[in-house]
């Protein structure tokens, strides 16, 4: 590291489950966070923050001003732009020295493989189930571990998916989409804002934590946040050995 890096990141460096060894696996690592909007935009900051070597950045959609209220990673001026090109010029703020890749295009079966291949992370911040399930079946088939969180009104709830290594993957958790109705999104059902950047802040968590072998992953287990009445309870998953997806 740089002198100038040193100085830049020395409260992850004084910090002995990370130090200098684990801030190097930092700028090594290649994430890819799926979404720019409330989820994405606090955990892509603090990433490139945390001085992550590489930044993914897949969303095909425009700012609106309905946005701003919890997409923190966009202004007023971006509004009509490209979420992929206000977060690329955001993140470039924060930290000039990370490299963001702009994937302004929607994810399909035929290019998800390409997108995701030499990604070590995937976040996924996206707020339907369609995608949800198309990103989970592409981490099984790279063996990429799959951090993904959810939000709606005043809760939130996160897991880190990840069969390779033992634990469940989404669609063990979740085999079925809900049905029309019972599952309605932000722009349905509001959210309230703060509650994204604690959701978002706790996906940035759990991939420092993995890319730097601190403490205990999210892996077996979903927390689930409810901010309305401050409290957080945890459940445990499993791996399904008749998945669809990752089941043998």
């Amino acid at each position: 590291m740089t002198p100038e890096e040193i100085e830049r990141y020395a409260r992850h460096i004084v910090l002995r489950e990370i130090g200098g060894p684990g801030q190097n696996k930092l700028l090594s690592a290649k994430l890819l966070c799926i979404g720019a909007g409330g989820l994405g935009s606090p955990a892509l900051l603090y990433l490139a923050a945390a001085g992550v070597g590489q930044l993914g950045v897949v969303d095909d959609d425009k700012v609106s001003l309905s946005n701003l209220q919890r997409q923190i990673l966009h202004e007023t001026a971006a509004v009509g732009e490209a979420k992929t090109t206000s977060a690329k010029r955001a993140l470039a703020r924060v930290n000039p020295h990370v490299k963001v890749m702009a994937h302004d295009f929607r994810l399909t079966e035929a290019n998800i493989d390409d997108v995701i291949s030499g990604y070590d992370i995937v976040l996924d911040g996206t707020d339907n189930f369609a995608t949800r399930y198309l990103v989970n079946a592409a981490c099984v088939r790279a063996k990429t571990p799959l951090i993904s969180a959810a939000m709606s009104q005043w809760e939130g709830q996160i897991s880190v998916y990840d069969p390779a290594n033992g634990g469940p993957c989404y669609q063990c958790v979740f085999p079925e989409a809900p049905a029309e109705g019972l599952a309605p999104n932000c722009a349905q059902a509001g959210v309230m804002g703060a509650l994204a950047g604690v959701m978002g802040s706790m996906m940035a968590g759990e991939a420092i934590k993995l890319i730097t072998g601190a403490g205990q992953i999210l892996r077996g287990e979903i927390l689930i946040y409810d901010s309305l009445y401050g409290e957080t309870r945890k459940l445990k998953t499993r791996k399904n050995t008749q998945c669809a997806i990752c089941g043998t």
